[in-house]
């Protein structure tokens, strides 16, 4: 078999890449392994949903919070020293949960949790695209795409297996001593990353505040987690209450859909790199659009087609879209960029987006919610091709 010079040079760094998807995946596993321990958690600090709903939104302001001034960390330390340091802060922060036997101690230990996750990202991102050349971009940015996806299969099931034997504080210990182990692995063993980048400044601020291209891909951002974390929240509710599911049936699509959505992300890396990352938003946004409205107009035997269908699409999105924001930045900034968009689109996608959801369940109706976004995201397809990138 012949092997191409583009893939003799980018399989050298599968290995490395991997090692990154490891590390994010145990970053973002920190962030959501609260949830499957919930009823645990709940039940031993005697807390009600109002104050267990409040510990995520904890760990997002934490997390946004560093996002934002992660470049300052990175631009100190360079992408490398970021990755270990994110690493070891996050172990130390799930030892503070796990160890804190009053309420306010597991707070500031999750807030911690979440700023210690947040100075992963750009570097992460920045380090992926460092050790590919640009062609292989969108396979590299695929790989290192699993982790989130990985993250959301293995939640409930790492919390289940431990809660058998433990409780939920034996979880963020566990997760607390890989972290540690992780980190001293990719200080011994890990590559790329050795660059220093330029932390964020007035005239960085004023160069992106001006950038047509970077606000149009902050909106991309913000109805793409807006169509997977946003509809991924509403969609028991509306399963249930709406289309008359089962509630055991409706969190059986669910998990199913999610590990079906693995493989779509490395195919929409290699669409990205064969078509380029424009092609590949349009038709990533017009499917995805589509199967959201669909969700919102079908009814009995399509029902689970289409829940099966929607995340596939949704998750297309960002291997495209991290590949369109590293060509509409100049290479020096592109962790500046993350972590001025992701803020920005999380705080839009995951928490505008779904409240608006909720709104509309609450009006009786989560399927005009889901037509409303579905025709949001179909129109945003128009946009694309407002982009400008930088050779």
């Amino acid at each position: 078999m012949v092997v191409s010079k583009t893939e003799s040079s980018f399989r050298p760094q599968i290995g490395p890449l991997l090692f990154l998807v490891g590390i994010f995946f145990l970053n973002f596993l920190a962030r959501i392994i609260l949830s499957p321990l919930m009823p645990a958690v709940e039940g031993d600090m005697k807390i009600g949903h109002d104050e267990a709903g409040s510990l995520f939104l904890l760990i997002s302001a934490g997390y946004c919070f560093m996002l934002l001034f992660s470049s300052f960390v990175s631009s100190r330390l360079n992408h490398r020293r970021t990755i270990i340091l994110s690493s070891f802060a996050v172990g130390g922060a799930l030892l503070i949960v796990a160890a804190s036997p009053h309420l306010w101690g597991i707070r500031i230990g999750l807030i911690l949790t979440g700023m210690a996750a947040g100075l992963y990202l750009p570097s992460g991102i920045a380090t992926v695209t460092e050790l590919a050349a640009p062609r292989d971009w969108g396979k590299a940015i695929a790989i290192h795409e699993l982790a989130p996806n990985l993250g959301f299969v293995a939640a409930p099931f790492i919390a289940e297996a431990f809660l058998k034997w433990d409780s939920w504080r034996g979880v963020f210990e566990f997760l607390a001593i890989v972290a540690f182990i992780v980190g001293l692995l990719f200080f011994r063993f890990g590559k790329g990353g050795r660059s220093c980048c330029q932390a964020l400044n007035l005239r960085t601020l004023r160069i992106f505040l001006k950038d047509s291209s970077f606000w149009i891909i902050v909106a991309f951002f913000a109805l793409g987690i807006g169509a997977q974390f946003g509809v991924y929240s509403m969609l028991p509710l509306f399963l249930v209450y709406e289309r008359g599911m089962d509630a055991s049936w409706a969190n059986t699509l669910l998990g199913l859909s999610r590990m079906i959505a693995l493989a779509m992300t490395l195919l929409s890396g290699w669409i990205t790199d064969r078509f380029g990352p424009k092609q590949a938003l349009k038709g990533v946004l017009l499917g995805t659009g589509l199967a959201t409205l669909m969700l919102g107009i079908l009814h009995g035997g399509w029902v689970p087609l289409i829940v099966i269908l929607q995340p596939m699409l949704c998750t297309c999105f960002f291997v495209p879209g991290f590949a369109a924001l590293s060509r509409v930045t100049s290479p020096g900034v592109n962790n500046v960029a993350i972590s001025l968009m992701t803020p920005m689109a999380s705080f839009l996608g995951a928490g505008v987006l779904p409240a608006g959801l909720g709104l509309m369940g609450k009006l009786g109706s989560f399927s005009t919610g889901f037509i409303l976004l579905g025709g949001l995201i179909l129109g945003s397809a128009l946009v694309v091709n407002l982009l400008k990138f930088k050779e």
